[in-house]
């Protein structure tokens, strides 16, 4: 089982680098032609929204960050601006994570867990982003101290380590090789990019650059003065020349074949997402029938128990370092949380305790960056190395505002209730991530669009009402007497406006339409699954909700020979 498990984890990690491929292939030109427009990217708002949309595109932030450090480095973006597009990016990953939560969705407590334990990366990413955008719009906080780090050390060019990397290449090369210049190209504004295809054709080229006599309109286009002469109608200048040779061919499954860009995209699509979602299906049953009884009782406490007081404080830290060393040692921030969310949606893992380890794996993406960075040549090296630093300082700053005080891990409180939610309404958690990736992005967009007036006059009074159903929300729960008797409940509403239970029923009423099952039938199985959940709750009141029903194996164990003592007992001969 350990090797099964092994091999459906290192196809689970290839799958997600394939899925990462086939976005770029889909959407990586698109990408590159988002970023160009740089009046757009100069408002922050407009330049958050297009980190985050790209980075759904391609699904992965260092592949839109390395697009931003091209761009910087060749004088098409300050880093100033590129502050706002690298917390974009930042949100943009944490998708990757909730759509494999969505795969658990077949039992209602393991979704519940799953989900919750993927949007608390989310729930800390806005939050982060709600409080440091306008903290850096007002006063730069993060350019202003990164460049003084990057002003304060003289660092020398290094390289990116492979780590992971060394084990998943010969797998995913052998099936698709990127070339990831063309997105920077088209980005860069580079013309030949345009026409080229993402699809790498030749892996080993030689370009020979030799210096030629060429002819050029006038005096005022040659290279120098010196270099420049006229022969009658003809004016020459000496040019350097670069002709690339191309060597060796790679050899991966579609170096050959005549398709588009577009369509190998939507074909390894779907493949990557056919064998990822298997993957984790196989994954989370191994580790249900591999974590139980007292296993899994062991794994529990393990992972989730504190240390001894005084120093209980202290675990949460070491699963941030913990989180950041197995990001750093995967390479993607997306794999690991990806990987984590299962374990949460089977029990073994507390959200309390995946928290820090999501927000380690912030920091471990960003060590990445940083590295890569310092592999830049030394003209864009100071730049390129300023915003990995952003990217970093930026996850340092939220973990400051949103860990060390306990009352302070809003995220964890915001993950339970919304995974509460999407545990009775399944169907609200395709509606979050379409509203939270998608909608609420291009609203902002839009707003930033039409300028400062209109994002004000919208963006205001809705924050403000937002602000307001909070604190009513929160006085409900808390102190009701404050409250006048009408605000003590959200009852003078219409049920629709603050209950999810009409919405349910149509969703209901759709399924059961679009459904091959007749409606009786769908009714019944409806009334034998409220059945069996009521019989479940009722048989585990003691259970907490967010604990795994494998970890109290033995406590029903103990139950049922007590049972039987007392039958003994009773029917003595």
């Amino acid at each position: 089982k350990l090797i099964l498990l092994l091999g459906f984890l290192y196809m689970f990690v290839c799958s997600l680098d394939i899925l990462s491929s086939a976005f770029q292939l889909v959407g990586g030109k698109t990408a590159g032609d988002i970023f160009q427009d740089n009046k757009i990217l100069s408002n922050p708002l407009a330049g958050l929204v297009i980190g985050v949309l790209v980075t759904l595109l391609v699904q992965s932030s260092s592949t839109s960050s390395s697009i931003v450090v091209s761009m910087v480095s060749s004088g098409l973006l300050t880093v100033q601006v590129a502050v706002p597009i690298i917390m974009g990016t930042n949100i943009g990953t944490s998708v990757t994570n909730t759509l494999v939560a969505m795969t658990q969705a077949g039992e209602r407590n393991t979704f519940r867990r799953a989900f919750a334990g993927a949007t608390v990366h989310d729930f800390f990413n806005w939050l982060s982003v709600l409080v440091l955008l306008p903290l850096e719009v007002a006063s730069g906080y993060l350019f202003v101290v990164t460049k003084l780090i990057t002003d304060s050390f003289e660092i020398q060019s290094g390289e990116a380590p492979d780590l992971l990397n060394v084990i998943t290449d010969p797998l995913t090369e052998s099936i698709i090789q990127l070339d990831a210049s063309v997105i920077s190209g088209i980005a860069t504004d580079d013309p030949e990019a345009k026409n080229k295809s993402l699809i790498k054709r030749w892996c080993q080229t030689f370009t020979n650059t030799t210096l030629m006599n060429v002819t050029v309109p006038g005096p005022e286009n040659c290279t120098s003065p010196s270099l420049c002469w006229v022969d009658g109608n003809y004016t020459f200048t000496l040019k350097n020349i670069s002709e690339t040779y191309n060597i060796k061919k790679c050899t991966h499954l579609f170096v050959d074949v005549n398709l588009s860009d577009m369509a190998v995209g939507l074909i390894l699509l779907a493949l990557s997402l056919l064998v990822l979602c298997s993957c984790l299906i196989l994954i989370v049953k191994l580790l249900n029938s591999m974590l139980k009884g007292q296993v899994a009782v062991v794994i529990k406490k393990v992972l989730n128990t504190n240390f001894p007081f005084p120093f209980g404080w202290v675990t949460g830290y070491i699963a941030i370092l913990v989180g950041a060393g197995m990001t750093f040692i995967v390479q993607s921030s997306s794999v690991f949380t990806s990987a984590i969310t299962p374990l949460v949606g089977i029990g073994v893992i507390s959200i309390e305790r995946a928290y820090p380890l999501c927000l380690g794996s912030n920091i471990g993406t960003t060590t990445t960056a940083i590295l890569a960075a310092m592999a830049s040549p030394g003209e864009t090296l100071a730049d390129a190395l300023q915003i990995a630093l952003v990217h970093f300082l930026f996850n340092i700053s939220g973990i400051i505002l949103w860990y060390p005080i306990p009352f302070t891990r809003v995220p964890i409180r915001l993950a339970k209730g919304l995974g509460n939610i999407t545990g009775k309404y399944r169907w609200f958690a395709v509606v979050y991530i379409i509203c939270c990736f998608f909608v609420l992005p291009l609203f902002i967009f839009g707003l930033s669009l039409a300028g400062w007036k209109v994002l004000v006059g919208v963006g205001v009074p809705l924050l403000i009402m937002l602000i307001i159903i909070i604190v009513i929300n929160i006085l409900q729960k808390r102190k009701p007497g404050w409250l006048p008797a009408v605000l003590r409940s959200w009852d003078f509403l219409p049920l629709w406006a603050h209950s999810l239970a009409p919405c349910d029923k149509a969703v209901g009423v759709l399924i059961a339409k679009c459904c091959c099952c007749c409606k009786c039938c769908q009714a019944v199985s409806d009334d034998q699954e409220d059945r069996a959940e009521q019989l479940e709750n009722n048989r585990t009141t003691h259970t907490a909700v967010y604990d795994n029903p494998a970890m109290s194996v033995e406590n029903e164990a103990e139950d049922g020979i007590k049972i039987e003592l007392n039958i003994l007992k009773m029917t003595r001969l």
